[in-house]
Formats: C-alpha cells, structure tokens, sequence
C-alpha cells in the first residue's frame, strides 16, 4: 500500500520545531559540501540525510536512460549492499513509480508486490520514503529511505529529503557529464584516423576540433584506400551531441567502410548506410558526403545526403561549391528515388575541401558569409596543409569553435607529394 502522510516531526516522529527544521536543513545545504568531489558528496548526502530523518539506510538510485532503468549506486546503513542490488525498471516498483510520476511517495507495506529489490524485503524493511532526483525536470535518479520497523514519515522528513535529493541530482548531473564528455572526446579522437593514406599524386590534409559550447557531437571525417588503389573520403554530422553521437558516429563509420568494399558507386554505399541506420538506429538522423577519387583519371565521385557540397578550386578557376546534387539526409525516411553520384574532374594542382557546418556558421551571421570566407581560403596550387592552415586562419578566428569542426583536404599533385597529416 502506497500513502502519503503529512505533519511535522522530529526523527523518530516526535514534535519539530522551526529552529530544529532549519538545523536540519543546514546540515544538508552545508557550503563546505560545494568543494566535495560529486560522487563523495552522495556518500556524504545519504549519510547526514539517513541520520537527520533517524533511517536504517539510505539509498541512491542513478537513471540509465539508455537501458530505462534505475542502478542502485550508492547506500549508507542496514548493510544495504549496492552491488548485490538489481537495477528497478523504471515504472516499476516502489523506486520506479517515484521516477516516473516525479514525486515523492511513502510505502507502508514492502514486499514482492510492491518493492523490485528482493534485498529491501528479506531484510524486514516495513516503511519506505521516496524522492525523485530532479534535474532542470529532468530524472536523473531516486533518493529513498527505509526503517525495519513501522514508522510515520512526515511532510517535515519529506521536504528534508528532497532538499537532500536536489542537491545530489545537481552532483550526479555534474559528475555524469563530466564522465561522458571525457568518454565521447576519447571514442571520437580514437575513431578518427591515426594516419592519413599516402597515395601517388595526392597529398591529404584533415583536422577535428571539439565544440566549446555544444559539448563533443558526431562531426567525423575518415579517409581510407579501396582494393581498387582509389582513395574514399568520408565526411559528415550526426544530428546529437554528447556520448550517445559519438557511439552512433562510430557505428556509421564502421557500417560506411564495409558497404564501400563491396560497391565504389558512392551513392549506392549511402543507400545501404541509410536502409542500416534506419533499421538499427530508428530515430537517428546524419548528413554525409561520400566521395571516391581515382588517382589515375583525376575523377572524384562523390554522393552528398544532406551534407554541405565541397569547395573545388582548380588551376584556371577561383574556388566555388561543387554544382553537384544533394539527396536527404541519413535517416530522414522520406527518400522517393534513389540517391545520385556527381562526378567531378580535377585539374592538376586542383584542390578539393570537405568540411562540417560548424566551420562556416556562425551565431549573427550568414551562412552565405561562411561560405564565402571559405572559398576566398582555398586556392588551386598551395599544399593540403598551406591550405588547411589557411582555413583554419580566416574561418576559425574564436580558439574553441562553438560546434565541432571536421576538415579534409585533397589535393591533385605531380606524384612526388603524398603525404598527410591531421
């Protein structure tokens, strides 16, 4: 049976006056906690909470919004053994029902019926309370304490306990981002290449840079030889940030270089990425160009779903954006023809420019201007890397750009430069 129960007590459910409320207050809104490491300060939060409210254990539960479940990850008392703890669905249980109508709720009878963890009933547990941990309204995790013997939580160890839940979902947010930034930045830096190909009459250039506002996202780039000794350059956005682009990133590239070893029709290879992205990754969205360059006819073949066209600057012509078609993006499910392969010519000392939107937007300005500046940066006859230092000179003034930024750079060489670099 699920209840809520009001009034005012101290511990234990004597009397609590005002000046006992506001100590037991400080004792949780402490500002010394402020310099507490985020996953020492829920240790620290659940044991003053579980003294103050006079519980036999106290108990945090972290939402993994991926799996839909509630990880116990932290407890203080009872002998309350996190690990041997299973994660609550949420919408099930005691824990998932304060997760997902994000309110507080007090349990009065804990058993198989109304509790997930066989641990908190085997145990004798007789009284449970409940917050959620709430971040810009979002859930982020549960806060519950339990007595082994009947007990009357009042409105007064209510509020105490979600003034301590709102203080942890703040740690736990912190300490979450933190953790996946630091793991998006690793799988996106070890995704992109090591090296770039060395390949007679090219010469390669690529750069990356994380957003400073946005957080990590899924801007890639990847360049790679086929059997055939033509070079594949891949470029493109997936429309996330944060961890969960990055793995869906990965996923793309991986899908991207297998459909190109079994067909070097450019467009053919985005259709079976977008028929894989659309079954295994329903909901996911990502704007990509796939080119092909064959060194010994100077053709590049290239499909763009969604993706911004390259700049091409050749020995008798300023650079422009290549003229060539844009399909849908991959994922957009409305695609009624199949997707196109332009060809373009490249002349020698020809200079060609893949990039990511991050490089040419920018906040109060056009798009139109950002391209323009591009343009004006790329000249026919300079190196890949005088070239790509050049855009990085006039497009990235600011030091962290405010999106993430994917580059490459290819050039048409006389066969003794074929090196690159990232």
């Amino acid at each position: 049976m699920v209840v809520m129960l009001v009034g005012m007590s101290e511990p234990g459910g004597q009397p609590c006056g005002a000046v006992d409320r506001l100590r037991r207050l400080e004792h949780v809104t402490d500002t010394a906690l402020a310099y507490v490491e985020p996953g020492d300060l829920v240790r620290e939060l659940l044991e003053r909470v579980r003294e103050l409210i006079d519980a036999d254990a106290a108990v945090a539960l972290i939402h993994d919004t991926d799996a839909g479940v509630l990880v116990p990850t932290a407890a203080s008392g009872r002998g309350y053994d996190v690990r041997e703890a299973i994660p609550v669905p949420v919408g099930q249980g005691f824990a998932g029902s304060v997760a997902v109508q994000k309110r507080p709720i007090v349990l009065d009878r804990v058993d198989e019926t109304t509790v997930v963890n066989p641990q908190l009933w085997t145990q004798g547990v007789q009284s449970m309370l409940g917050v959620p941990l709430l971040a810009a309204g979002r859930v982020v995790g549960v806060l519950h304490v339990d007595s082994v013997t009947p007990r009357r939580f009042t409105e007064d160890d209510v509020h105490l306990l979600q003034v301590t839940a709102d203080r942890m979902a703040l740690a736990v947010q912190a300490d979450t981002s933190r953790s996946e930034h630091a793991a998006a930045m690793a799988l996106q830096r070890s995704l992109l290449p090591a090296q770039l190909p060395s390949v007679p009459g090219v010469a390669l250039a690529a750069r990356y840079l994380p957003g400073g506002e946005s957080g990590v996202s899924g801007d890639w780039y990847d360049v790679f030889t086929l059997p055939s000794h033509r070079v594949g350059v891949v470029i493109g956005d997936v429309v996330s940030h944060g961890l969960r682009a990055a793995v869906i990133m990965g996923r793309m590239r991986s899908a991207l270089r297998a459909y190109a070893l079994e067909t070097e029709d450019p467009a053919v290879v985005l259709e079976k990425l977008d028929r894989e992205t659309g079954h295994f990754e329903p909901g996911v969205m990502a704007t990509v160009g796939f080119a092909i360059y064959d060194p010994s006819t100077h053709h590049l073949e290239m499909s763009l779903a969604g993706h911004p066209p390259p700049v091409y600057a050749g020995s008798e012509r300023p650079a422009t954006l290549f003229d060539g078609p844009v399909d849908l993006p991959i994922g957009a499910r409305l695609a009624t023809r199949r997707r196109r392969t332009s060809r373009l010519q490249v002349a020698p000392a020809g200079v060609v420019c893949f990039y990511t939107d991050g490089l040419v937007e920018r906040r109060n300005t056009s798009v139109d201007d950002g391209l323009n500046r591009l343009c004006g940066a790329v000249e026919a006859g300079s190196s890949a890397d005088d070239v790509t230092a050049a855009i990085m000179e006039k497009l990235l003034t600011a030091r962290n750009p405010s999106d993430d930024v994917a580059l490459v750079v290819l050039c048409r060489t006389n066969g003794d430069q074929t090196a690159g670099q990232e």
